[in-house]
C-alpha cells in the first residue's frame, strides 16, 4: 500500500456526506423561500451557515478525498475504476468553479444585499445541487466501497504478513 496506508476516515467521510446533504437542502429551500417570500433574517442565518460550511468543512471533505481515498485508486490498475475517479476529479474542479459564483451570492444575502439577481442565483443553486448530489451518489455507490474493500484487503494481507513471521 505503500504511502497511501494512512486509512482514509471513512466514518468521518459518510458524516461529512451527511452534512452536505443537509446543507443542499437547506440550500434548496433557501432558493425557494427566497424567491418566494423574498429576503428574511432567517434567510440571512441559513445563508450564512450554508456559505461557510461549503467554503470550509465541504472543500476540507474533498482535499481529504483527494489525499486518502483517490490515490490508491488511481494506482489499483483497474482502468474502470480509474476512471471513476478521474470523474470525480473533474467534479472537484467543477464543484470549485461553480462554488465560486455561488458563494458571493450567499454572503450577499447573508448580509442582507439585494444586488443579486434570483433568476441567476437559482441557476447556480440548481447547477451546485445537481454536480453535489450526482458527485455523492458516484463516491458513495462505487468509490468508498472499493477503498474501504482496498483497506480492509490491506489490512488482512498485512496482518497475514505478521502472523507468519511471529510463525
Amino acid at each position: 500500500m505503500g504511502k497511501a496506508a494512512e486509512q482514509p476516515g471513512f466514518d468521518a467521510l459518510d458524516a461529512c456526506h451527511r452534512q452536505i446533504q443537509e446543507h443542499l437542502v437547506g440550500l434548496r429551500g433557501l432558493a425557494q423561500d427566497l424567491a418566494e417570500f423574498g429576503l428574511s433574517d432567517g434567510l440571512r442565518a441559513c445563508a450564512k451557515a450554508i456559505e461557510a460550511f461549503f467554503s470550509a468543512t465541504a472543500r476540507q471533505h474533498h482535499e481529504e478525498e483527494e489525499a486518502k481515498v483517490f490515490p490508491v485508486l488511481l494506482a489499483s490498475g483497474d482502468s474502470g475504476l480509474v476512471a471513476m475517479v478521474h470523474i470525480l476529479q473533474q467534479d472537484h474542479r467543477w464543484i470549485e468553479e461553480n462554488w465560486r459564483e455561488l458563494s458571493p451570492r450567499l454572503r450577499a444575502i447573508a448580509l442582507g444585499n439585494g444586488w443579486i439577481d434570483e433568476t441567476e442565483f437559482l441557476n447556480y443553486v440548481e447547477v451546485f445541487l445537481e454536480l453535489m448530489n450526482g458527485h455523492i451518489a458516484l463516491e458513495e455507490t462505487l468509490i468508498y466501497p472499493e477503498s474501504k474493500a482496498r483497506w480492509a484487503q490491506a489490512v488482512a494481507a498485512r496482518l497475514q504478513r505478521l502472523d507468519s513471521l511471529r510463525a
